[in-house]
């Protein structure tokens, strides 16, 4: 018999068979999967693809044959079918695997306790074959019905089916008569389509995807549109076929325009017949009004005049009684102007965007000429959404936010959804497996009654009425069922952790007894010792979890476990399915279908170093460049949902309009739920989001915030835009020019070109050094750049694809394909790679998202803001002052870290524009604004202690110009409010938190960014918490916590020194024998300036209200111990003449 082991090999194109020599020292990409599978008469099976018979070897183990051989006597089936039966067996199978171990694929029973019935879901019910030993499951079609080949309903599976057709006659195990129909085919209308023939036949799978783009003279990275093979002119020019539809259907071929199946004599569509169509754009920019944009930038310049006059007059005229004060003050006033001029610059050009969703259908998903189907002729997307930690990021609220992805309207089958639990929790996988399960009826219950938002827990939460605008009769009825199933829902996933703990003690106690059964008999008369198992976390089909164990052992801990790779639901069916009247909910006319959903879990082990979330999303690119290779890729946080179901769409616009080639990314505002009405420390965020990434999409683009962004697969593989332009290498280029190379290429014609391969193509020596020794990664690339490419449907669309080219079908997994995503997601792919330094998520930073981001700008790639009329996304932030606080402060750490490494804006490319340059440059320097923000918010307080100004009077001139400034701000601000659409209570509260944050987070991050560069102390950051408080009667309980933090002493003291400042200045005043009042009025005013902003903060430190927390009593402390002070300066010790005594102020 064959052994169960198998070497999966694929022919690929010419650029994988020449890159797949592997380094010396890097281990080898495992090549076995094993199938294995404990039945429920515990009995271990294994399956095997090259088993050439089936037959049973012994009573603990059968092997059980998928593919039949072909021989004279034996012809093989249609392949379409027994993919379709592989598909089943991986989809039912959890792949774990890793460095220096075979990757193993284990067949489960079951995924979760309850029973599933969706067709796609892992592990979903079906009945058993009823062959006496077998207990595979029986064939079934798209709604998971069972395929019963003979009249007396005898339940047979597929293999058992084949070798009764073969090597039986054709004879009826049950009945004993002939069958009537052996043709699985004709049982399934679904596992059989018809597709068209390709130019060169049939071929691998990567060849199929990519039958026109082969180049023989040419490497594939560099095959787009070169002169020796024109993709788009082929297409237009010959009668080839892509897939179901050519871009213009050919007069004369066999596949002419005559839809009927006629001899092709009907009409074709000509070029210039496109040509002559009006050409609809999907997106258009909205410009400011003139009356708004005009008196702001003019405002903005009269502000930079005014600051450079006062400040060149405040170093003119020195205040010589306090020298020392002056000096701290110019110096803090020079640097805010500085400050402000980088924030301010780049709000020169903002604009606003639309975009157009009925152009975006009837160019994608509307019959025509080159797609008479009228299917969906959309790019592949792919959703990752990470998690790491199920303490701090509940897993109700990651399966929530899944739930609301695999309920998005985008075609089912292209859109894909992977799940990154990177601390290999048990308890994540089981919650994702009953969020799949809960999505056989949410899914459809959204599609049939257009429901919003589609993310369950807000959906039921909502305080408006949910019978508003619903036409059907059986909504309220479909509701109510879908309300109580959601609430068993929320107590299964609540219910998880004791389920798990119980299951596993329960395991624990039999393989313990089992022990001590062996031991007892082996041993007889010995004295027996006690026999000690490690505790195992056990899985509902009662095998070990690979992942992280409840109790961490050897390979099983959080940072020393196997990769596992589950495919939850399987892709769906090309065709829609609907469902049926009968059953929960009536799904006569609603598509049934749910999209591809895979749990991922890198591999993890000691020593090596996981670059946290970057090398968490890095393995989902791979992974999903394997399975799937959507040409973009939507990145969410765990906490995050989609809040609107278009929203996908509207970014899909951006990146499928004329010139949406050149963008890397759309970025969508972040939106928050859960906020105090006040939002007492910003937490909305709303002057960022709406005002500065507004302003920023008029130049090169938003910059990337770590969540609800769509990015361009290729542009995160590091690949430069296409057409992009030759700079000038510098300021030396006239004195040093540099050489320039031959280049036969047109810039348009270069789609994959990285900056450093000036050569027409780039050595195939080089792509494993950069992405791998991975042959399906490499063989991904270039499909994901032409499915990437806009529409070709005007000559004007540069570096376009054909219409109708993305309608094939999806190919079916295979084992050999989840087997290489496990050997990509191990921990030793990325060594002696570009992985994080060009390629992907970059390391290094705890902000790596701003740094990927500016990675792409950098080469000249450009991207979008995407405003949604209603809010794309939706998720949680921290009220805690104390969380808040944590969380400024790693941005702002991240930031310092991007200034002191070669990120730092001052080294960025001559394909950055300036401005772009400056906003960057604002990124990595408004943390060190808090040095000189801390000592102006104490220089008052000095003021008034000494009896002294920053100015040596308070003249009419310093008066003006501080009018003039102060009036200039607020219309700034005014007309920000404006033309962004903020509130002024938003716009104010930014301004409070701006120095709180810059009195207590941006210091800390200051010093702690300066110890990692001066003594290499590397900066460790925990998660933050995205549950409540424990108070489940106040949805605002985590507001009025009071949690102590050493980033609260600068504020605190601030707050105190300039309150008894404030009472000295009064006293000393009021009983001085001349008194100082300009001084003391200055000093008063600034002093007020600082406790008004504070004011959040010392509110926070008070708590909730009604309650006396112990910052009540040292508040008390520090009144008395200034009215102390007071009683000494208003009544002085006796022996003094002098009015205030002889106590004086430093």
């Amino acid at each position: 018999m064959a052994s169960s082991h198998n070497h999966f090999t694929k022919s690929r194109s010419n650029l994988s068979n020449m890159s797949d020599a592997t380094e010396p020292g890097r281990p080898s990409v495992p090549g076995k999967v094993k199938f294995s599978r404990r039945t429920n008469s515990g009995r271990y099976v294994s399956y095997s693809r090259d088993d050439l018979d089936s037959e049973l070897s012994s009573a603990d183990y059968a092997n059980y044959t998928v593919h039949i051989p072909p021989t004279p006597d034996n012809q093989i089936m249609d392949p379409s079918i027994s993919q379709k039966v592989e598909e089943q067996y991986v989809s039912n199978s959890m792949f774990t695997g890793g460095f220096n171990s075979a990757t193993k694929a284990h067949l489960m029973d079951k995924v979760i306790e309850t029973e599933t019935s969706h067709p796609q879901m892992a592990g979903s019910k079906g009945s058993s074959c009823a062959i006496p030993g077998c207990d595979a499951k029986v064939m079934s079609d798209g709604r998971g019905q069972d395929l019963l080949p003979c009249e007396c309903d005898f339940k047979i599976c597929r293999d058992c089916f084949v070798d009764a057709v073969k090597s039986n006659g054709g004879i009826c195990p049950g009945c004993k008569e002939q069958y009537k129909n052996t043709d699985l085919t004709d049982m399934d209308d679904g596992y059989s389509q018809q597709r068209l023939p390709g130019p060169e036949g049939s071929g691998s799978k990567m060849e199929r995807r990519l039958s026109l783009m082969k180049s023989t003279n040419k490497s594939v990275l560099m095959r787009s549109q070169t002169g020796d093979f024109d993709q788009n002119r082929w297409l237009f020019e010959t009668s080839g076929t892509y897939g179901y539809g050519n871009a213009f259907w050919t007069k004369d071929g066999n596949l002419g325009s005559n839809k009927d199946g006629g001899d092709g004599d009907g009409e074709g569509v000509e070029m210039q017949d496109l040509m002559n169509k009006p050409w609809r754009p999907l997106t258009r920019k909205l410009k400011i009004p003139a009356a708004i944009i005009s008196p702001y930038r003019l405002l903005i310049f009269i502000r930079v005049v005014v600051l450079a006059l006062f400040l060149t007059w405040r170093i003119k005229h020195q205040n010589q009684d306090a020298i020392w004060l002056w000096g701290m003050s110019v110096v803090c006033e020079l640097w805010f102007a500085f400050s402000w001029l980088l924030d301010q610059l780049p709000k020169l050009c903002p604009i606003n965007r639309a975009t157009d969703l009925q152009v975006l259908k009837e160019k994608f998903e509307t019959p025509t000429p080159s797609n008479p189907t009228g299917k969906s002729d959309l790019p592949g997307l792919d959703v990752f959404v990470s998690t790491a930690d199920p303490e701090k990021e509940p897993p109700l609220v990651t399966a929530n936010t899944i739930l609301s992805i695999l309920a998005a309207e985008y075609p089912v089958e292209k859109l894909s959804c992977y799940v990154s639990d990177d601390g290999g929790a048990l308890l994540t996988f089981e919650a994702m497996a009953e969020a799949a399960s809960f999505a056989n009826i949410w899914v459809p219950f959204c599609r049939k009654h257009v429901i919003e938002p589609r993310n369950p827990e807000s959906y039921f939460s909502l305080k408006r009425d949910p019978y508003k605008n619903k036409v059907k009769s059986d909504f309220v009825k479909d509701r109510r069922r879908v309300k109580r199933e959601y609430d068993e829902f929320k107590v299964r996933i609540n219910g998880l952790p004791d389920s798990i703990r119980r299951r596993s003690d329960a395991y624990h106690a039999r393989e313990e007894i089992k022990a001590m059964k062996m031991q007892r008999q082996n041993r007889d008369d010995e004295l027996l010792e006690p026999v000690k198992i490690p505790k195992a976390t056990w899985m509902a089909d009662g095998t070990h979890w690979p992942g992280t164990w409840l109790s961490p052992g050897s390979d099983h801990s959080k940072g020393d476990h196997a990769g596992i790779i589950q495919v939850m639901l399987k892709p769906p069916s090309d065709e829609p399915l609907h469902g049926v009247s009968e059953g929960f909910i009536d799904l006569t006319d609603v598509d049934i279908r749910l999209p591809l959903l895979v749990y991922v879990s890198r591999e993890k082990r000691p020593g090596y170093d996981h670059n946290k979330k970057a090398g968490a999303m890095n393995a989902l690119v791979r992974a999903s460049a394997v399975m799937s290779n959507g040409a973009f890729i939507l990145n969410l946080d765990c906490d995050h949902y989609i809040y609107n179901s278009e929203a996908i769409r509207e970014g899909m616009c951006f990146m499928m309009d004329r010139g949406g080639d050149r963008l890397c990314y759309v970025q969508f505002p972040q939106r928050f739920e859960g906020i105090d009405p006040s939002d007492r420390y910003a937490n909305h965020n709303t002057v960022f989001f709406d005002v500065n990434m507004r302003a920023l999409d008029g130049l090169m683009g938003p910059v990337y915030v770590g969540t609800g962004c769509l990015f361009r697969r290729i542009a995160l593989y590091g690949f430069d835009p296409p057409r992009s332009k030759e700079h000038s290498s510098g300021c030396c280029s006239c004195c040093f020019p540099r050489r320039k190379k031959k280049n036969h290429l047109s810039e348009e014609n270069r789609a994959l070109r990285m900056d450093d391969d000036d050569d027409e193509e780039m050595s195939l020596s080089l792509v494993p050094k950069k992405f791998g020794n991975s042959t399906f990664l490499i063989d991904s690339i270039p499909v994901a750049e032409f499915q990437g490419r806009p529409l070709a449907d005007h000559p004007s669309v540069k570096n376009g694809r054909p219409p109708g080219a993305l309608t094939i079908p999806r190919e079916l997994l295979d084992a050999s394909t989840v087997a290489e995503a496990i050997a990509v997601i191990s921990c030793w792919y990325e060594d002696k790679t570009e992985w994080g330094t060009r390629i992907g998520w970059i390391y290094g930073s705890v902000t790596e998202d701003v740094v990927t981001g500016y990675r792409m700008h950098n080469r000249g790639w450009k991207s979008v803001y995407c405003v949604t009329k209603r809010d794309a996304f939706r998720g949680t932030a921290p009220i805690n002052l104390t969380d808040r606080l944590h969380q400024v402060l790693r941005w702002a750490t991240g930031s310092v870290e991007i200034f002191f490494s070669r990120n730092n804006a001052l080294l960025a490319s001559p394909k950055m524009k300036i401005l772009q340059r400056i906003a960057y440059l604002n990124v990595g320097i408004y943390p060190f604004t808090s040095i000189f923000l801390i000592v102006y918010c104490f220089l008052p307080a000095l003021s008034l202690f000494s009896g002294q100004f920053i100015v040596q009077t308070l003249n009419v001139t310093f008066l003006v110009y501080l009018l003039i400034i102060s009036i200039t701000l607020c219309l700034l601000a005014l007309l920000e409010i404006k033309w962004s659409g903020i509130s002024l209570e938003e716009w104010w509260r930014n301004e409070q938190f701006w120095l709180i944050g810059g009195t207590s987070a941006h210091l800390a991050a200051v010093l702690q960014g300066l110890l990692k560069v001066v003594a290499g102390v590397e900066i460790s950051f925990t998660l933050t918490s995205k549950s409540g408080g424990d108070d489940v009667d106040d949805e605002f309980a985590d507001l009025y916590m009071v949690k102590w933090t050493s980033l609260m002493i600068p504020p605190i003291t601030i707050m105190m020194v300039n309150l008894i400042a404030i009472a000295v200045g009064f006293s000393r005043t009021i009983y001085a024998v001349i008194p100082q009042w300009s001084k003391l009025i200055g000093g008063v005013f600034f002093s007020f300036w600082v406790l008004a902003h504070l004011y959040p903060f010392a509110k926070g430190l008070m708590g909730r209200r009604g309650r006396t927390p112990t910052i009540v009593y040292v508040w008390s402390g520090l009144v008395a111990i200034t009215i102390s002070l007071l009683w000494v300066a208003i009544n002085p010790p006796a022996g003094t003449t002098d009015i205030g005594g002889a106590f004086s102020f430093p």
